[in-house]
């Protein structure tokens, strides 16, 4: 029993000599990393498939969509110049002052968490816009549980398919239909 240990340890023992390799000759190994990837693909506006009574409503309604969809693209240049846009058509149509104190404040920030914040009372209004100004077809008010600490907050959207303004790419899908406006 003796000579078999004395045998394992001593074949062991050359088996561990023979598959050593000496550190000085092994060349580092080269990773290749590709940082000239394509940008992600911003998202953008859904087809708008409703009709409106009012053609100011319909211009709000499409630059509110622009304003969302710079949102949901996590881009706080792009939400201030939308929002900035936004801005007069609000005026002109005599919007409640919260709804107008809110849309300014996204156009002179370029916080997107403070953007985010201001969107909910734009939404707000957008939302009350709305109410009897579709001549035809659907949009549809969609509602994040998850938004402002659980909170939640909706937002209105000219698509059934949830992109979320509130968190981006963060949770792009948090969210569900909470109405449909026809």
């Amino acid at each position: 029993m003796k000579n078999l240990s004395i045998l394992c340890l001593a074949i062991l023992s050359l088996g561990v000599l023979s598959c050593k390799e000496k550190i000085n000759d092994r060349e580092p190994e080269v990773v290749t990393v590709d940082t000239t990837a394509d940008k992600a693909v911003p998202y953008e506006v859904a087809k708008i498939d409703a009709e409106f009574n009012d053609p100011k409503v319909e211009a709000i309604f499409k630059q509110y969509l622009k304003l969302e969809s710079a949102l949901v693209n996590t881009d706080a240049t792009a939400t201030s110049n939308e929002a900035a846009q936004l801005k007069p058509l609000f005026a002109e149509k005599e919007v409640d002052a919260a709804a107008q104190t809110a849309i300014a404040a996204m156009a002179d920030s370029e916080d997107i968490k403070l953007q985010r914040e201001h969107f909910e009372a734009v939404s707000a209004e957008m939302e009350k816009m709305l109410q009897g100004a579709l001549k035809s077809g659907t949009v549809y008010k969609q509602f994040c549980p998850m938004a402002f600490n659980n909170r939640g907050a909706s937002w209105i959207s000219s698509s059934r398919d949830i992109l979320n303004p509130y968190f981006g790419d963060k949770m792009l899908k948090c969210g569900r239909v909470e109405a449909e406006i026809r």
